[in-house]
């Protein structure tokens, strides 16, 4: 009789269980150029855009491994003070929090994964840029400094 009944259960998932409702894909980023200006040269980076609610509420969680040359431009529409954390972040990052203008508002180095603590600006900001940690420190990137991306209204 168990058997009967766990053989009509697999049979019914098996029928009707495709036709379940599924939790919603997060859709994928754009991937596109961006170059950070510093008193060392210009860096090109490849970023990933996240700019829907759904993309920077999931940021680089889960990831096991960043490139030194790659990253991910959290663009927010409109500037506003921006606050993060690294909840299910697996790998330490740099932030660097941007004004509407290009210009490098704050860096916050090397964060700790996984941490509840938040790492924001009270000024307004367009985008934060996360990076490999340790690459501001490579490339000499601090406050001041311009980034490059279509978001942004730097000047020439």
């Amino acid at each position: 009789m168990r058997h009967a009944l766990t053989s009509l259960l697999l049979l019914a998932f098996l029928l009707f269980g495709s036709s379940l409702p599924r939790a919603e894909e997060p859709q994928l980023s754009k991937i596109e150029p961006l170059t950070v200006a510093t008193d060392s040269g210009a860096t090109l980076f490849t970023v990933e855009i996240a700019d829907t609610e759904a993309l920077r509420e999931r940021g680089l969680m889960f990831r096991q491994r960043l490139p030194e040359d790659r990253g991910m431009l959290f663009d927010f529409g409109r500037p506003r003070p921006v606050a993060m954390w690294m909840k299910n972040t697996y790998i330490a990052l740099d932030m660097v929090f941007i004004r509407a203008d290009g210009s490098v508002a704050y860096v916050k180095e090397n964060t700790v994964p996984g941490s509840l603590e938040v790492i924001g600006v009270q000024e307004p900001v367009l985008g934060v840029l996360e990076l490999a940690a340790g690459t501001a420190r490579r490339i000499g990137l601090r406050a001041g400094d311009l980034v490059y991306h279509r978001i942004f209204a730097t000047p020439e």
